[in-house]
């Protein structure tokens, strides 16, 4: 990401950097029944329309500055690269605190790291089962019903274990939706998913969730499904809002999935990172109506502060793991086999971990609202995850959330994400950041110190 121009940041499902010549896709308003409007400068589905738009149909041409044309995709064309990831390069090499990408700073338990490390002694170095070692699959359905009580599931027929939730969305999305259908995704999104859907040759078509606490508006949804919906992605404890979604809402997504034939693909990685107490989570699989169309998929990476071991997994009816086995076998073959013994481990972890963990980022959160309240953002606290979306407004009356960015690690010294990143119109998040807070309290501290200079 070019952050030596000013303006919005891109979406990833944006092809052109900072989004300056506007994001192609469809937008869901109140009343507008699955239509198409203006987004920035142009309009059109993702579809040939928008790839012929990039000059990219069937394949397109590009020319490196060695002045060889070189040919990509139409798919890889109609995105860019992470701009978390890329916020991150940043920040190193402006020795930044970094709060923007949303990896922990101390260490995962230590069960998980003996555990791995025995596998490897003990020379478990070869591949596993492809969709998962069987020793993981059955702690993973034990630790479902212990924690969901009347969620069973199958760990012989309806878990693939994958190389991180990133895998398994990915996997989902190839062997269950086709070419031109649809995938409902709420915005702000995670920034993953746009890609997804798009590699998936699906078109994304996106709802808001409405301020202050992210809401769903039923007219809204209602007007954005259709009989060309495939799935709808719900991400619960929500990334980047902390919106953790009621059990009403799942209730209006299940009448409007089983209405239109949908599917549900959930993902449910901050499952245990909520603050609204016992029952404040609920999956959409034990939701009435859900059970036999949702895909859940999560994965080692937040709960467990293991981000880097990228080990993760779907659970989902036998002929969609199926159909999610023959992809992710063809995508990545299997995750590490050690470290699916360190996921053993960490699935026979006692109740009392995850009360402690939703305690500790409690008080990071509660810390790091603090030092940004007092600098002078406005924001609505998370209920779950551990990100703060921040509205700029008092900060930045101009409303370039990227030069903002810029500013604030060049000059404080603190990376956050562009609020741009998270929506298909980049003009939408021009007034927004976002902070993440998993790490060590001493960090927050500096964090907290280096933002009152905003004040």
């Amino acid at each position: 990401m070019a952050f030596g121009r000013s303006g919005p940041a891109r979406c990833p499902a944006c092809r052109q950097a900072l989004g300056h010549d506007g994001l192609v896709t469809e937008r869901v308003s109140a009343g507008q029944s699955n239509t198409a409007s203006v987004v920035a400068d142009s309009t059109v589905a993702l579809s040939d329309a928008r790839l012929a738009d990039a000059g990219l149909v069937g394949g397109g041409s590009v020319r490196p500055d060695a002045g060889i044309p070189a040919r990509v995709s139409a798919k890889a064309g109609t995105f860019t690269e992470s701009v978390i990831r890329e916020m991150t390069r940043l920040c190193l090499a402006h020795a930044g605190i970094n709060l923007a990408q949303g990896f922990p700073d101390f260490p995962c338990p230590d069960e998980l790291k003996e555990a791995a490390k025995a596998a490897i002694d003990a020379d478990d170095n070869q591949y596993a089962i492809t969709w998962g070692a069987r020793a993981f699959r059955h702690a993973i359905a034990a630790k479902v019903a212990r924690t969901y009580p009347g969620w069973t599931v199958d760990p012989e027929i309806e878990i693939c274990v994958t190389c991180g939730s990133t895998e398994a969305m990915m996997a989902t999305m190839l062997a269950l939706v086709d070419p031109g259908e649809e995938v409902l995704l709420f915005e702000p999104f995670y920034e993953n998913y746009g890609p997804d859907a798009i590699l998936s040759g699906a078109r994304p078509r996106f709802v808001p969730l409405h301020e202050p606490d992210w809401s769903i508006d039923e007219a809204q949804l209602r007007a954005a499904f259709s009989d060309r919906v495939r799935a709808v992605v719900v991400n619960t404890p929500h990334n980047p809002t902390g919106k953790v979604f009621t059990r009403a809402e799942l209730e209006l997504i299940a009448e409007l999935c089983q209405r239109h034939d949908a599917l549900v693909i959930t993902d449910e990685i901050y499952e245990h990172i909520q603050y609204l107490g016992p029952g404040g989570h609920i999956p959409p699989a034990t939701v009435p109506g859900l059970a036999d169309r949702t895909i859940t998929v999560n994965a080692l990476s937040k709960t467990y502060a293991v981000t880097g071991w990228r080990v993760g997994w779907t659970i989902a009816p036998p002929a969609y793991t199926s159909a999610i086995r023959k992809v992710h076998d063809f995508l990545t073959v299997g995750a590490a086999a050690p470290l699916q013994a360190g996921g053993v481990a960490a699935m026979a972890l006692p109740p009392s971990y995850y009360d402690g963990i939703a305690a500790e980022y409690r008080e990071r959160r509660d810390l790091l609202c603090g030092a940004l309240a007092a600098a002078g953002f406005r924001f609505r606290p998370p209920d779950g995850a551990y990100y703060v979306m921040c509205d700029t407004r008092a900060l930045d009356p101009d409303g370039d959330d990227v030069a903002f960015a810029r500013r604030l690690l060049e000059t404080a010294g603190v990376a956050a994400v562009p609020g741009s990143s998270f929506f298909a119109n980049p003009a939408d998040g021009r007034h927004i950041v976002r902070f993440a807070f998993p790490k060590r309290l001493d960090t927050l501290r500096a964090a907290a110190q280096r933002l009152s200079t905003l004040a």
